[in-house]
């Protein structure tokens, strides 16, 4: 309500818009859970007011979350974006598992590992697919992750460059999107084999990782010409990985 109000009023009216600015914190205080869109409300209310010149705020403190209110930075900003689209994707996830589980198994958390990959937290990444992988290694009927231009910014080179080379041989990819696409336990397949690389795990784990890819290639259905290359990707990781190790 607060954010549609601050668009009615004139920015002239620099009290009223103030009034609302402190209704809303007063809001973020009362409520249990602050979620990311929250903070970037917040930010961008405190930005309008100061760039309309009102009066300093005193915002007072919040013990959940510390909010940096004297310049814009745009890659914070840009952070705080990537987590919220995160947060939110996170929740499509739970209402399709929950409303789909009679039809398919569905992991909820492949977004949150494509953000702890993303910000190097390689042990973080590597538990999650890994339970998420155990949990649909072996079922048939799962949901698959369309490789958006969006999603970019969390994946790893290889695989944008995957899919560059894809709309490049495939120009038709652009405007079907479902011809870029894997399913949940590819991707995670990937990020397993890709945290184990970085994290220099044992040869027996990532033996077991490469037996987990043959298996799942078995299983992937010929058509699904990106899942598949995606899968020889990670293959070809560890197999040179494994070359090299019993090279030295």
């Amino acid at each position: 309500m607060h954010i549609i109000n601050i668009k009615i009023v004139s920015v002239a009216k620099c009290l009223v818009i103030t009034a609302i600015f402190h209704g809303y914190l007063k809001c973020l205080h009362e409520i249990q859970n602050v979620f990311v869109v929250d903070i970037l409300v917040f930010k961008l209310l405190n930005f309008s007011l100061k760039q309309n010149i009102c009066s300093e705020l005193d915002v007072g403190k919040c013990d959940r979350f510390v909010i940096c209110v004297i310049e814009l930075d745009t890659s914070e900003l840009v952070e705080l974006l990537q987590k919220s689209a995160v947060e939110h994707f996170t929740t499509y996830r739970q209402l399709e598992a929950q409303q789909l589980r009679s039809l398919a198994t569905i992991v909820t958390t492949e977004y949150e590992a494509l953000y702890a990959y993303k910000l190097g937290e390689y042990q973080r990444c590597l538990q999650l697919s890994t339970q998420n992988v155990q949990n649909l290694l072996y079922e048939d009927h799962m949901t698959v992750v369309v490789i958006f231009e969006v999603f970019v910014q969390l994946l790893g080179d290889e695989i944008v460059s995957l899919t560059a080379l894809m709309l490049v041989i495939n120009p038709e990819c652009r405007e079907q999107k479902s011809n870029i696409l894997v399913s949940q336990r590819t991707l995670l397949l990937y990020l397993m084999t890709q945290c184990q690389l970085k994290l220099r795990h044992s040869v027996t784990s990532l033996a077991q990782t490469l037996n987990y890819i043959k298996h799942t290639q078995r299983k992937t259905p010929r058509v699904h010409t990106f899942e598949h290359l995606t899968l020889h990707l990670a293959s070809c990781k560890i197999v040179t990985y494994l070359n090299n190790f019993n090279f030295e």
